[in-house]
């Protein structure tokens, strides 16, 4: 849970960053309207038509008596909302980071300077394209999966609801986290093997990114704070895996603090350089020492 959190504070950091960077956020803001206006005029037609939609649905409930007819059409609107607004927030990240591609970079490119870096990686059009296409068919690969839990009679609901916001939210931060990876040539295996490493962290991030985009008019002031904390988080992540992770330093902690079981036997041997405090210096060549005394005469002979 404290690397889940620590996810979600990476994306406050974020929006502090509208205090120190604000004319900088606001570039992002035009790109993220414009996203939002199309998603808006697609799910506004939906909501519209979400009860012929459950009725086209379920023509076997048709002779069902009520509250039952009533509360499966309910249920199953409910999952196809939540399924659309799964879809939805990363078809908005995409469509929205395709646009602003040029003002994102600017975004992140200025956090990695204040972290006192300087990015030389550029992502091209195309590759942005690309992501983007990925993200959304990942996106609805997601939704059809929470639609497909929702049937689940009884917790099917709660349960994609979950589902599809830890799954989507973890899609978020990925595609978010790209740009700055990218600029420092982490690609492929390795950045999934960091975002692996911090997993919890990452799913944390996006979760709260997500939620946010649910708030009405909060997906167009959270995107720059989200590209700003992303660039953040894959920061924190770079230096994780430079330092060797969590796992590392726990063990290093745990040497410090626990004994040796078996200790050395001879002193001298326990780091270099020791031997000559620690070896014995012969009495003869002692400084002060006194000489030893002389041998008795030899005895006379008897007369």
């Amino acid at each position: 849970m404290r690397e889940f959190a620590a996810g979600v504070g990476t994306l406050l950091r974020g929006f502090r960053m509208w205090k120190s960077h604000t004319r900088l956020l606001a570039l992002g803001l035009i790109p993220a309207f414009i996203a939002w206006a199309v998603l808006l005029a697609a799910i506004v037609p939906l909501l519209i038509w979400l009860g012929d939609i459950t009725d086209w649905m379920t023509p076997f409930a048709d002779g069902w008596t009520a509250p039952w007819q009533g509360i499966l059409r309910f249920g199953l609107g409910a999952v196809i909302v939540v399924a659309a607004l799964a879809l939805s927030a990363a078809v908005f990240t995409a469509l929205t980071l395709t646009i602003g591609d040029p003002f994102y970079q600017r975004i992140w490119k200025g956090v990695e300077r204040s972290l006192g870096e300087d990015p030389t990686g550029e992502s091209g059009f195309w590759s942005t394209v690309g992501e983007g296409i990925r993200l959304i068919t990942m996106g609805v690969l997601v939704a059809l999966l929470t639609l497909m839990i929702g049937f689940i009679p009884v917790v099917g609901g709660v349960t994609a609801s979950i589902i599809g916001v830890i799954l989507n939210g973890r899609l978020l931060a990925r595609e978010l986290t790209g740009r700055a990876f990218d600029a420092r040539g982490v690609t492929g295996h390795s950045r999934s093997g960091m975002l692996r490493t911090g997993r919890a962290r990452v799913i944390g991030f996006g979760v709260a990114t997500q939620l946010c985009f649910l708030v009405p008019f909060g997906a167009i002031v959270t995107m720059p704070a989200a590209v700003a904390g992303s660039t953040l988080l894959a920061h924190d992540l770079r230096r994780r895996a430079a330092y060797g992770g969590q796992g590392a330093q726990e063990v290093a902690k745990e040497r410090r603090t626990k004994p040796s079981a078996t200790p050395p036997a001879d002193a001298s041997a326990e780091a270099p350089g020791q031997g000559a405090r620690t070896a014995v210096i012969p009495a003869a060549t002692q400084p002060n020492a006194t000489p030893p005394a002389p041998p008795p005469p030899p005895a006379s002979p008897r007369a």
